[in-house]
């Protein structure tokens, strides 16, 4: 199979290129390269793909996917039988710095992937959406049938309209759709910006930790291990264009998910963790909620459970080990 995996340099994308070349798939690999955080890792990232792949199977282009004109330059007549569309502006609270830079990859982006898939003729879509469309959302577990009319942030509002731009493209044009709502991923090669590494860089250091809310936030933290198994699962189950009703309430071949660990934790557990992993106590700078944030995350995964088989099991412990060892590692610390 041939697949399109946008954001290949990304965290979840790196993971993704290799799972499926490492199962013998081909992959076409995009990436912007941007510098919302350092492009080494991300490079550093594409050699680590790059090692599992055999020869011919891998191919990268560095490519900008919300301008379409370089992008149907850059793949030119390359047959493309399935794509992952993980490429987006990530970050809540950048999203309140740089809001243009949302509109332009997260919603004119995805328009040019849905407008590639419909003229290569793709058999499946899967694309990333995110737990933060739930936004004020009160009521625990966040489940797909819950309604997302009230985001708290423009990255979520991004998230939600890529949802409704993919239902209008599965309904017009009939093209098989999954959309992920990811519930903050971690693991080996994540992303700067995130909590496991901002924390264990800062108490590795000796730095204080910024703890939002006082520390009262819970999160599903999801080992990238268990996303992949459950986006590649998806990926493989396209949906039938059968006029049933679809997880997320679509009569088109479209369905959402959410994929999660079902397990929330409190902040102060990862923190504990991660200083048990250092060997080191973190130095804590209790901070109010940031602009954005929500309190809670928790994912319904009954959905994608009773349709793909999707059972997490890295718990957080084993997790955040395997993370700090790979940090340290990495950064020679």
């Amino acid at each position: 199979m041939k697949v399109l995996v946008t954001g290949a340099a990304g965290f979840i994308g790196s993971h993704v290129c290799r799972f499926l070349l490492n199962r013998g798939d081909q992959v076409v690999g995009i990436d912007s390269l941007n510098s919302y955080y350092q492009v080494s890792l991300k490079k550093d990232r594409l050699s680590w793909i790059e090692k599992s792949a055999g020869a011919g199977a891998f191919c990268f282009e560095h490519v900008d996917f919300a301008d379409e004109v370089e992008l149907e330059e850059a793949l030119g007549r390359r047959a493309i039988d399935r794509i992952v569309h993980l490429g987006a502006q990530a970050g809540v609270r950048y999203s309140i710095e740089r809001p243009r830079e949302y509109a332009r990859s997260n919603l004119i982006g995805h328009l040019n992937i849905l407008e590639l898939a419909r003229a290569r003729g793709v058999t499946h879509l899967v694309y990333a959406s995110s737990s933060s469309v739930y936004g004020a959302n009160k009521a625990l577990p966040f489940r797909v049938e819950d309604r997302v009319d009230w985001p708290v942030s423009l990255y979520a509002a991004t998230k939600r309209s890529d949802e409704l731009m993919s239902e209008t493209y599965s309904h017009l044009y009939r093209i098989p759709q999954t959309g992920l709502r990811f519930f903050t991923v971690y693991g080996p090669w994540g992303r700067p910006d995130m909590a496991a590494w901002l924390f264990t860089d800062a108490i590795l250091a000796g730095r204080p930790i910024k703890v939002f809310n006082n520390g009262h936030m819970m999160r599903d933290f999801t080992f990238i291990d268990d996303i992949v198994a459950g986006l590649v699962a998806a990926l493989d189950n396209p949906p039938l264009d059968d006029g049933a009703v679809k997880p997320g309430g679509s009569y088109s071949p479209h369905k959402l998910y959410n994929i999660g660990n079902n397990t929330p934790e409190q902040l102060g557990r990862l923190i504990e963790l991660i200083e048990q992993a250092c060997g080191k106590a973190a130095i804590k700078d209790f901070q109010p909620m940031q602009p954005g944030d929500v309190p809670a995350t928790y994912a319904d995964l009954t959905a994608i459970s009773a349709d793909l088989g999707f059972a997490p099991s890295t718990s957080i412990d084993i997790g955040i080990a395997s993370f700090v060892d790979w940090f340290r590692s990495y950064h020679g610390r």
